[in-house]
């Protein structure tokens, strides 16, 4: 519907119910309206899923269409990023939204920082959730708010050519509202757990989850060591779990991302229920690190499992854990991949140890065998040190080609020594287009960075602290932060705009009419910034 065409149907509203509505304006509730397109989370779960669904077939037709985002801990980082990236880039297209379950474990928890092993509030999710989409949905109020302005300055002026043109803005203005690839680590308990939140998540405005296949209460962040994960079957459980909670709640096209730790997690907590050779639970079991047990020496407490045959005991470690044959890995990620896909899922993870793309692309020609539209949601995590792999992969490939690299250490590559070598500028090179490389080769629907905003917070906070309480004093602030942002063009230089001053204005207005006491006059500091 159109901004015209709100005011008429206001007015008719209005006019509909007599005298005692007169004093409510048509246009200001039309305004109020436009201003606010997703009234709650599950309007913006159905809006987004349709939106991510459609960038999923781009892909498809060419994987030039990859898409990307960046995790965000905090409303006001969302914003700013949406902001940024219509601002520079005039659409939000193939832009999305991350959460971390990192960052909340980190930073969002009651108890304070913590290691990503599932130990914050689980309901922290869905409230960071809501969080990031009233932040962004506050963006999209408050630059139809300075339009409306414009509008009536035009309107005041009697430029019909720019009331038109503004009216026409009004009417194709693109949200900041984008998808959000949400974290849902293990679960957080059995498959009933996990319905249960991943409703909360979707109620709040996810319209996709991601769930990993590792233990839910032996979770680890997928970067560090004594990952443990499930059996298929239980992991499915929970893929079902999240699909019947977007059916219940009108969301049929909600995308599930299945992620396999797999790669990096030589342990299992249970050993596979199984009814016949080759089934689910038997693949599985064959993975397991076993002995073939000589009936003369069996001990007390072990387990026997018997395959083709033979009686075998899988090897136990003292915490109760059964761990899988070395080099197994990659097996077990395909097979992890293959099966999720098969069994409801939408989109894949790999945790890899390191960005190389041919690495990637191996396991994915494998599983394209079985699932040939099979895409990736890729982690270009901050856990890797980019500047050291992508040196040594060019190393490694200048070496096999027979180019001298003896002028370079190939284990202090990170050495800054090397910044203006030719090897350092091929690597990045190769770091710079990872993201097409990756996405082409290797089947990466969407790359993300987990906890960009986590490093970028602290990078800059640590700047300000070293000039601020050093000789630079309110020069470190205003040099490096505020005149930045005024010639950058950053929105929140207006800081007292930015939390929503000339919305409360408008409503005031709205309100109260003539008698409304307004912040945004000639006094207000915040016009010191007009003539940046």
């Amino acid at each position: 519907m159109t901004y015209q065409a709100k005011i008429k149907e206001f007015r008719k509203t209005i006019e509909g119910n007599g005298q005692s509505w007169a004093s409510i304006d048509p246009e200001s509730a039309a305004r109020m309206t436009i201003q606010n397109r997703f009234p709650t989370g599950l309007d913006i779960a159905k809006y987004t899923a349709k939106i991510m669904r459609a960038d999923m077939d781009a892909y498809d037709a060419d994987p030039a269409n990859y898409t990307q985002s960046l995790g965000c801990w905090h409303g006001f980082i969302a914003q700013q990023k949406m902001i940024s990236i219509k601002k520079h880039f005039g659409s939000t297209k193939q832009r999305y939204l991350y959460l971390s379950g990192w960052m909340i474990a980190a930073l969002r928890s009651e108890f304070g920082p913590l290691p990503d092993q599932s130990m914050h509030e689980k309901t922290s999710v869905p409230a960071l959730i809501e969080e990031l989409y009233t932040f962004l949905r506050q963006a999209d109020s408050r630059e139809l708010g300075m339009m409306f302005r414009e509008l009536d300055a035009a309107r005041e002026r009697g430029d019909e050519v720019e009331t038109r043109r503004l009216e026409n803005a009004i009417d194709n203005y693109e949200t900041h509202v984008v998808p959000i690839i949400a974290d849902i680590d293990a679960g957080f308990g059995n498959a009933e757990a996990t319905y249960l939140l991943a409703k909360k998540m979707i109620e709040a405005g996810a319209c996709a989850l991601q769930i990993e296949n590792q233990v839910s209460d032996e979770k680890q962040c997928g970067h560090q060591d004594g990952k443990v994960t499930v059996p298929h079957e239980d992991f499915l459980q929970k893929i079902r779990a999240i699909r019947h909670a977007f059916l219940e709640l009108g969301v049929e096209d909600g995308i599930i991302v299945a992620r396999t730790d797999s790669l990096g997690a030589g342990l299992t907590k249970q050993i596979a229920f199984t009814t016949e050779p080759g089934d689910l639970g038997d693949q599985y079991n064959a993975f397991l690190d076993c002995d073939e047990v000589d009936p003369a020496n069996i001990t007390n407490g072990q387990v026997f499992i018997s395959r083709d045959g033979k009686l075998l005991s899988p090897k136990r470690l003292p915490s109760n854990l059964y761990q899988f044959r070395p080099g197994t890995g990659e097996d077990r990620c395909v097979l992890d991949c293959i099966t999720a896909l098969q069994n409801g899922a939408d989109l894949l993870w790999i945790e890899t140890e390191k960005p190389h793309v041919e690495q990637i692309a191996g396991m994915v020609d494998r599983i394209r065998e079985a699932v040939p539209n099979a895409k990736l949601v890729y982690n270009n995590s901050p856990s890797f040190n980019w500047t050291l792999n992508f040196r040594q992969q060019i190393y490694d490939a200048w070496e096999a080609e027979g180019v001298d690299v003896s002028a370079y250490d190939r284990a202090k590559l990170m050495s800054v020594d090397y910044d203006a070598t030719d090897l350092a500028i091929a690597a990045d090179e190769k770091i710079r287009t990872f993201q097409r490389d990756a996405s082409k080769r290797a089947g990466i629907f969407h790359h993300l960075i987990t906890l960009p905003t986590y490093h970028t917070a602290a990078l800059s906070t640590d700047n300000l602290a070293k000039e601020y309480f050093g000789e630079q004093a309110m020069l470190g602030y205003v040099k490096n932060v505020q005149r930045q942002e005024i010639r950058q063009g950053i929105a929140c230089v207006k800081h007292q705009n930015m939390a929503g001053s000339d919305i409360g204005d408008d409503h005031k207005e709205y309100f109260a009419g003539e008698a409304a006491l307004k912040a945004g006059g000639k006094e207000n500091t915040m016009n010191q910034f007009e003539a940046a």
